[in-house]
């Protein structure tokens, strides 16, 4: 497929690009980035993320500790949009084939659209409902989603740590989220939430959302680590299921 973006000319952007772009990284990847469209330097050099907004996200995945070859970076468009406009929906139309072609092949466990363009496609395509609003879809950066299929984790494109925003701070500690997603709980090997899912009295959302996903929210997690007892029938949200506890006294 590499070969088959780099030769595209199935839009009018082949007439004005110098490099159309395949995502790049790790092809295990757990996590994998979808930004809009390449940049002027990316379109250059024929690499992802390499300009100024490339330094800018290289130097916050340093700053977590985040090395860039444990994750899988793509676009939405392959080619880079004249003055930078936005693109156009039968760009994305006509574009989006690769990328579906590439969530395939990558199977990642988690996608992180960036950006409004990127985040609006990623959740139409698994079927989550996106709000009207630019603003309310933009609320829903920094949030975990869970759909049929994958969980989504949107974030601001790391274009706007190039500018000095108010919005740099939350923007960090979003992006801050994804060293987290990119494994599963230590605890959860000898958690009771990993049996009860087992022996399916527990339902998949939550080890999905928690185990799965932001660990660091659990409040189990948060326990166990501050070596708190907690019962058994805590969920990972720390309510109290006392059905779950009848269920697990009754196996």
């Amino acid at each position: 497929m590499k070969e088959e973006i780099i030769n595209c000319n199935k839009c009018s952007l082949s007439e004005t690009r110098k490099n159309a772009l395949p995502g790049e990284g790790n092809p295990k990847a757990r996590v994998m980035l979808v930004a809009q469209a390449p940049g002027e330097k990316e379109d250059e050099e024929g690499r992802m993320f390499v300009g100024p907004t490339g330094k800018a996200l290289d130097e916050l995945l340093g700053e977590l500790g985040i090395e860039r070859n444990n994750l899988y970076l793509t676009n939405l468009v392959k080619c880079m949009l004249p003055n930078y406009r936005k693109p156009k929906q039968e760009e994305i139309n006509t574009c989006s084939e690769y990328l579906d072609r590439e969530i395939e092949l990558i199977d990642p466990e988690i996608i992180s659209p960036l950006g409004f363009y990127a985040t609006r496609y990623i959740l139409n395509k698994h079927n989550y409902t996106v709000p009207e609003k630019k603003e309310d879809l933009e609320n829903l950066y920094g949030k975990l989603l869970l759909t049929q299929k994958k969980k989504i984790y949107p974030l601001t494109h790391p274009t706007a740590l190039v500018f000095d925003t108010q919005d740099k701070k939350r923007i960090k500690k979003n992006y801050s989220k994804l060293k987290v997603l990119l494994s599963e709980c230590k605890w959860y090997p000898v958690c009771p939430m990993k049996r009860f899912y087992e022996i399916s009295i527990l339902e998949s959302k939550l080890v999905e959302l928690y185990c799965k996903g932001d660990w660091e929210s659990c409040v189990r997690y948060k326990m166990e680590e501050n070596g708190e007892a907690h019962p058994d029938w805590m969920l990972p949200d720390g309510r109290i299921d006392t059905e779950l506890k009848r269920k697990q006294e009754g196996i």
